[in-house]
């Protein structure tokens, strides 16, 4: 059984954003050599997501008007956590989208279903982030 990590690094100029990171996520497997396995990858901070879904605008369009009607932004003023800081949305929408995804490896290749694709969803951006690719397998 072999390892492989690998950190991917962020830094988007906007508070929100979705990033696919499926190309990413298999050059990592591409990398490690692995042909048979499973890739884990996860958001490395409080305020960000992995997830897998299809990559169409109107979907990630929903999304965000979606996780804004659960968790809107403003007025920062309704939150606890904003004694401190203005991201205690971005908190919620992180635990509603959820901190990692595990994909099978299959013949060296990224094990998916139809039109499932990795991304990467900011909710507190304008800073330093990194996603974790952890691959085990032979």
């Amino acid at each position: 059984m072999k390892s492989y990590r690998k950190e991917l690094h962020f830094h988007l100029p906007t508070r929100r954003g979705l990033v696919n990171i499926t190309r990413d996520v298999q050059d990592a497997v591409n990398e490690s050599g692995i042909k048979e396995g499973m890739v884990l990858v996860n958001a490395m901070n409080i305020t960000a997501s992995v997830f897998i879904n299809d990559d169409e605008s109107g979907l990630h369009q929903d999304y965000e008007k979606w996780l804004e009607g659960l968790a809107p932004e403003k007025p920062y003023s309704q939150y606890r956590h904003n004694g401190y800081e203005d991201n205690a949305d971005a908190h919620l929408k992180r635990t509603i989208m959820g901190r990692e995804t595990v994909v099978a490896v299959t013949e060296g290749r990224l094990d998916f279903g139809t039109w499932e694709q990795i991304f990467y969803f900011e909710f507190d951006g304008k800073r330093d982030k990194r996603v974790l690719i952890k691959i085990i397998g032979e």
